[in-house]
């Protein structure tokens, strides 16, 4: 990131004051495996990346909030006096979301301009929303200097998301971006938040992150929509066992009672949820014990019940995920996110990454009629300060 342009255009848009700006980071995440499950109080096993957003905030003496992003023409300048409303689908929403639960923990907010910037491919599953929720709230955190732990800014901007956007995301995302550190996963309980940093050794293979560029526009209703599927599951099963969320039940236990389910296709969301759980555990095993190829048979068969028993992939997924498959030299690929487009992650070995990338993209350019983007992803750290700069420009 050029901080230089990034500050140039910030005193292009607000000018300067001798107030000193501060520069904040905050990844965006790619989850290796342990698709919906984190809403169901299961396990998850993300790594933040180097992509992310950067988020220029300083004060200022009058009380209204402007808020500007180098990516989308869109800005907003908000009254401080009066509550907080959504504003159609704009982008503001995260932000705004963040700065109510500040104030509704009493933690008073003065006037601020903030430019966000950042480099993650929007709408697709990369988390662009925790990035901008956990970037303002660690932002407000050093600005207030209210020295709010880290797991009380993942679990506002969590409320944030569920609450201001509505959209019912699990912890996963925020948790991720919060927590990340370099060349680690995050072996999440989304249940009790305890967590294990496992070692992703990568040695001659790469993780590459394939953007379907479909347009996500069922995204989120369709993701209510299963997140009410597995409650229904919960309330069929829960006449048998004492239970509250999906992840409660092993597989084994499932296998033995899921004709309890009476509707064919919550029984499937029920299937792949308490399935998937066990593939992380496994998946944790396999890192653990270096077995990338292990791991990478657990990617597959995740996408496959990603596809088959929650019905979230759609053809671009799934052709992305085939032709990767069909390289020599793929150990693993499956869609990541929510899914109804977005991306997927492939690991793939050094010496064919560059043909991977050109015959996969050419494949699926000739299937579905749409450019893939392909990212090298790497391992990065969690949300953090880049420091403080210059009240006026960078000569």
């Amino acid at each position: 990131m050029d901080y230089k342009l990034l500050f140039d255009l910030f005193y292009q848009r607000y000018g300067t004051t001798e107030q000193i700006p501060k520069l904040v980071f905050a990844p965006g995440r790619v989850n290796l495996i342990g698709e919906h499950t984190d809403y169901n109080g299961g396990f998850v096993l993300p790594c933040a990346l180097q992509y992310g957003t950067y988020l220029i905030i300083r004060s200022i003496k009058e009380p209204v909030l402007r808020l500007a992003s180098t990516n989308i023409d869109y800005y907003a300048e908000i009254p401080l006096s009066g509550s907080f409303k959504r504003i159609d689908n704009q982008w503001v929403n995260y932000p705004l979301g963040v700065m109510k639960q500040f104030l509704q923990r009493k933690i008073p907010l003065g006037g601020m301009e903030l430019l966000f910037s950042g480099d993650i491919p929007t709408s697709a599953g990369l988390s662009s929303s925790a990035s901008i929720e956990m970037v303002t709230a660690f932002a407000l955190n050093l600005l207030s200097e209210t020295n709010l732990p880290k797991l009380e800014l993942i679990k506002l901007s969590q409320k944030a998301e569920n609450q201001f956007v509505g959209v019912n995301c699990g912890i996963m995302d925020q948790f991720a971006v919060g927590m990340g550190e370099k060349d680690h996963a995050i072996f999440l309980n989304c249940k009790t938040l305890e967590y294990k940093l496992v070692p992703v050794i990568l040695n001659g293979v790469s993780m590459v992150v394939a953007n379907t560029n479909k347009q996500r526009g069922l995204a989120d209703s369709k993701y209510n929509e299963r997140v009410a599927e597995c409650q229904l599951a919960v309330t069929y099963l829960s006449k048998f066992m004492d239970i509250r969320q999906l992840s409660e039940i092993s597989f084994m236990q499932f296998f033995k009672i899921q004709n309890q389910i009476p509707d064919e296709v919550v029984r499937r969301r029920a299937r792949h949820v308490i399935s998937e759980n066990q593939r992380v555990l496994n998946a944790v095993t396999a890192l653990w014990n270096n077995n990338i190829l292990e791991f990478g048979s657990l990617m597959n068969a995740s996408h496959e019940s990603l596809k088959e028993n929650y019905e979230v992939t759609g053809f671009e997924l799934d052709t992305l995920v085939e032709e990767a498959q069909k390289i020599h030299g793929v150990i693993g690929s499956r869609m990541t996110g929510a899914g109804f487009g977005g991306c997927t992650v492939t690991l793939v070995r050094n010496e064919v990454l560059n043909n991977f990338i050109e015959e996969v993209g050419k494949n699926y350019k000739e299937k579905t009629g749409l450019s893939a983007d392909f990212y090298v992803a790497e391992v990065s750290d969690g949300v953090r300060s880049v420091g403080n700069f210059p009240s006026h420009p960078i000569p």
